[in-house]
C-alpha cells in the first residue's frame, strides 16, 4: 500500500490553527464530512472513542488519528500542518505539529493496518520530516509524504 492510495493532493492543511486536540478533532471531521458523506459529528465521536483508549500522537510532534466507519468504503487521510504545535498527549510529552488523519472502512481491519503501517513508516523518516516541516505549500506537502525520500531534497 502506498501513501497515494488514500491522500490525495486537495487533502492536505497547512498552517491550519487549532487551540487544542478536541477543536483539531472537530475541525477535521467537519473538513472530512463533506468529502466523506459522512456527518462531522459521528466521525468526530469515533475519533474521541479512539483517543480515549490512547492518544494517537506517535512522538516527535506527530500524531495519527484514526478510526474505522462503516459507511467508509476505502481509506481516506488528511495531512495537517499545524501553525501553531498543540498538546495532544503524545507518548513523549512533545507537542505535535504534523497530523495525519485516517479514516477506514469497519468492515477491514487489515486495511487500516495497512495504511496505518505505511503512514507510520514515512513519519518515521527523518528526510521525509524535515520535508514535511519546511514545505512552503500544500503541494510541497503532498510532495514529501509521496515520494521516496530518497527523492526529496535534504535542507
Amino acid at each position: 500500500m502506498d501513501v497515494k492510495d488514500f491522500l490525495r493532493p486537495g487533502d492536505i492543511l497547512v498552517n491550519l490553527r487549532a487551540a487544542d486536540k478536541a477543536n483539531l478533532l472537530l475541525e477535521l471531521a467537519a473538513r472530512t464530512a463533506p468529502i466523506l458523506e459522512v456527518p462531522a459529528d459521528r466521525i468526530f465521536s469515533e475519533l474521541s472513542k479512539r483517543e480515549a483508549l490512547g492518544s494517537t500522537g506517535t512522538g516527535g510532534g506527530i500524531a495519527i488519528p484514526h478510526a474505522r466507519l462503516p459507511e467508509v468504503k476505502k481509506p481516506f487521510g488528511m495531512l495537517v500542518r499545524l501553525r501553531q504545535p498543540i498538546d495532544f498527549e503524545a507518548v513523549d510529552g512533545k507537542p505535535v505539529d504534523l497530523v495525519f488523519l485516517l479514516l477506514a472502512s469497519a468492515a477491514s481491519a487489515g486495511e487500516q493496518l495497512n495504511a496505518l503501517a505505511c503512514v507510520a513508516r514515512k513519519l518515521r523518516n527523518a528526510t521525509c520530516l524535515r520535508a514535511l516541516r519546511h514545505a512552503a505549500d500544500s503541494a510541497a506537502l503532498y510532495r514529501a509524504i509521496t515520494e521516496p525520500a530518497s527523492e526529496l531534497r535534504p535542507s
